[in-house]
């Protein structure tokens, strides 16, 4: 899992009791130069809300990253609350759906970040496979994993 630093201090919101995610997420757009420099080299602004439809009902993942790098997506899900094992299995959702319907057979898995406000360590861990390489849930944090890392977790999947 990933680790957890806290806030996204370079947004420089004020710490108020609650945000709601379409706050959050505006902000994160809004400061989208920034956002991008956090999370790393090689990342590409690839959507917002973008709409996933499964006979005939609709969800949202709140925004989708490339990395050139890793030849992969990122997919990331805001939650302005604690995690539920609920959210875990729309990003696994999202990122089944990305991995089948969206990568190019040359591309590597899907990897999917739910950043939320507080997560307890037992769901996350009960809620995904032991051999879990692609969903991470945090904190919000201002850094992915290094590169090194994330290349790590995804040469162990192949």
């Amino acid at each position: 899992m990933v680790k957890d630093p806290y806030v996204l201090e370079f947004l420089g919101l004020p710490e108020l009791v609650q945000y709601s995610e379409t706050e959050l997420e505006k902000h994160i757009i809004d400061n989208l130069q920034q956002f991008l420099l956090e999370l790393g080299k090689g990342f590409t602004f690839a959507g917002r809300q973008v709409r996933l439809t499964f006979e005939e009902e609709h969800f949202r993942c709140d925004l989708v990253f490339y990395n050139r790098l890793l030849k992969c997506f990122v997919l990331f899900d805001l939650k302005i609350g604690e995690l539920k094992h609920q959210d875990i299995g729309q990003m696994q959702m999202y990122v089944n759906y990305y991995d089948r319907k969206v990568k190019l057979p040359d591309e590597n898995k899907t990897i999917g970040v739910i950043l939320c406000k507080d997560k307890k360590k037992s769901i996350v861990e009960m809620t995904l496979p032991e051999d879990n390489t692609q969903i991470f849930a945090s904190k919000y944090q201002t850094v992915l994993p290094s590169k090194e890392e994330l290349q790590r977790l995804l040469n162990a999947t192949n």
